[in-house]
């Protein structure tokens, strides 16, 4: 994996894939401009959240559940001290579809604990915890 970040002035960098994905991450708004990217550790914290829930959709497709949808909304603390690491985490995930609760907390389960890669490597700095909810589809 190969990535790319070249400043764009002030605090705002422009950051590239290999695959040809960019993403404007800013530290701060500059004087006298909008904010128009997340900040380096929300990018962090959202690949997190996207890691994540990619695991859960897949996991419980191959149970050959009907999940419309899957949304992870993240929580985290970071320390007070630099470096800034996150020291708590907790992930929210609500489960739209025809899926049992349980199935839904195993899959968030596994995620977390076993495939994610994101989760891992911030598990090494930060307790996480995860909350699951299912919802009927819209």
């Amino acid at each position: 994996m190969k990535a790319r970040v070249d400043w764009a002035g002030g605090l705002r960098f422009i950051g590239g894939t290999q695959s040809g994905q960019s993403i404007i991450m800013e530290a701060s708004a500059m004087e006298g401009a909008t904010r128009v990217g997340a900040s380096p550790m929300e990018v962090v914290l959202m690949g997190m959240g996207g890691c994540s829930s990619y695991d859960v959709v897949s996991i419980l497709k191959k149970m050959r559940l009907a999940v419309a949808d899957v949304i992870c909304d993240m929580e985290a603390e970071r320390a007070d001290a630099v470096p800034a690491v996150f020291t708590k985490v907790h992930m929210a995930f609500t489960v739209k579809g025809d899926v049992p609760l349980a199935k839904a907390e195993e899959a968030v389960r596994l995620s977390v604990e076993k495939y994610c890669s994101a989760s891992k490597m911030i598990g090494m700095t930060a307790e996480i915890t995860t909350s699951t909810e299912v919802v009927a589809a819209d």
